[in-house]
């Protein structure tokens, strides 16, 4: 989604890309590192997740107020570590990929552990804010922990996902920059525009066009693009529907950024928040369709 200036007509400033040098350094930096961890699975990958999951258990306890190192806090960030591991489980070890059954047996395990974890946050900071970050966060993890780990398909999916949400992104932001034009959700986020929103739709269901062209072979490749646009549609609008909540949270709670992690991009949760909401759409998606098989299958 996009950010624009306020009282800057289209094209007129060249103010409305300040911060496009500093967003596309940080991009070339963290972008080979996530598609590194991706492409070889295993222990890789779930070092990346579990960073992520003490990441954004820090930056949703500053979000609402609390010490991330308050009981609460703590309890936050061990039930999002221990569901995605839990999850991953051996995949973790050796670069070993589980079995569909095992797999499935450990992700159940896993949404279990998050519904435990909701319960100690809720009463541990006594608030239901805090505590919803556990299926908020949770939920998002497991996905990509989950989809990853299939040994057949689950390198083509996550990474289908993650081209998917970063194209809305970029596509909103260059877009909505360059026409601007009416509001979005004013009351949400003043500076998302419909033009964004179209551009990031758009360049999102194109990149995920050409992943499932490029990532498909034989008999089924000519046909790939098309099957992908539907999915590449739903997977981008998850992905703006998740800016728009982390906008939303950010407004009420009366902060611009989750934090000042990534130059350029504010938090984790700033990042990632298309990402949070697309996964678990994704692998839902992908647990009906059965292990094995390709998203836009």
């Amino acid at each position: 989604m996009v950010r624009t200036e306020k009282k800057r007509p289209p094209g007129a400033s060249p103010g409305r890309w300040g911060d496009l040098p500093l967003r596309v350094a940080s991009a070339l930096l963290l972008a080979p590192v996530a598609l590194a961890c991706l492409w070889f699975g295993g222990l890789p990958w779930t070092i990346l997740l579990a960073l992520a999951a003490l990441g954004l258990a820090q930056e949703w306890s500053h979000l609402m107020g609390t010490r991330p190192v308050g009981a609460a806090g703590l309890a936050l960030a061990a039930t999002l570590l221990a569901a995605t591991l839990l999850t991953t489980g051996g995949a973790a070890l050796g670069g070993a990929t589980l079995g569909g059954a095992a797999l499935g047996g450990q992700a159940g395990l896993a949404l279990g552990l998050l519904a435990l974890g909701l319960a100690a946050v809720a009463a541990l900071g006594r608030r239901g804010d805090l505590a919803a970050g556990v299926p908020y966060l949770g939920l998002a993890l497991i996905a990509l922990a989950w989809l990853r780990a299939d040994a057949d398909a689950g390198r083509a999916n996550v990474l289908f996902v993650l081209l998917i949400v970063w194209a809305s992104d970029i596509g909103a932001y260059c877009v909505g920059r360059l026409l601007g034009g009416p509001k979005l959700a004013p009351r949400i986020s003043p500076a998302k525009t419909w033009s964004g929103a179209i551009g990031g739709l758009a360049a999102a269901m194109a990149v995920g066009a050409l992943t499932a062209a490029l990532t498909t072979t034989g008999d089924e490749g000519g046909a790939a693009p098309l099957r992908a646009l539907p999915v590449a549609a739903l997977l981008g609008i998850a992905s703006q529907s998740g800016d728009l909540l982390e906008s939303a949270l950010k407004r009420h709670y009366g902060v611009k950024d989750s934090g000042h992690l990534i130059p350029g991009h504010g938090g984790l949760l700033d990042r990632l928040d298309g990402l949070i909401a697309a996964a678990p759409v994704a692998a839902l998606l992908a647990a009906l369709l059965g292990r094995g098989m390709v998203l836009w299958q």
